[in-house]
């Protein structure tokens, strides 16, 4: 027969390891970071673009990036300004002439808001890439 005290010091142990796992699992960025990868799908209209966006933050804390166009072909075109102030998410990319305007949700899973383009404003989400 198992004492008390031993019985429960194993079952502190097992809900201390059950905590741990279940703690671990749950690996997602705070809830106010756009930092990681991004897909969305532009619809033009006369058909649509996967874009990749790819956000990073430096070490003195500023926020750059790149995107990507893998049905053109293009890749790591650089993010000329990026700025973020909870939940609201803004990137420029002077060589394209192009903006997106986002709100990032509360469970920092998608971005949902408008990519702007030589006059032409179309809706744009992006989800968050898991690995």
């Amino acid at each position: 027969m198992i004492k008390p005290i031993l019985r429960l010091a194993i079952w502190s142990g097992i809900l201390v390891l059950i905590l741990g796992v279940a703690l671990g699992a749950a690996t997602v960025p705070p809830a106010d970071a756009p930092e990681g990868d991004w897909q969305g799908t532009l619809d033009t209209g006369a058909g649509t673009l996967s874009l990749v966006l790819h956000v990073k933050k430096a070490a003195d804390t500023t926020l750059n990036g790149t995107l990507d166009s893998p049905d053109q072909g293009a890749k790591d075109i650089k993010l000329t300004t990026v700025t973020y102030k909870a939940p609201l998410f803004h990137f420029e990319i002077k060589t394209l002439m192009a903006t997106y305007d986002g709100k990032i949700n509360k469970k920092n899973t998608e971005i949902a808001g408008n990519w702007a383009q030589q006059g032409a404003s179309l809706p744009l989400t992006f989800k968050r890439v898991t690995k």
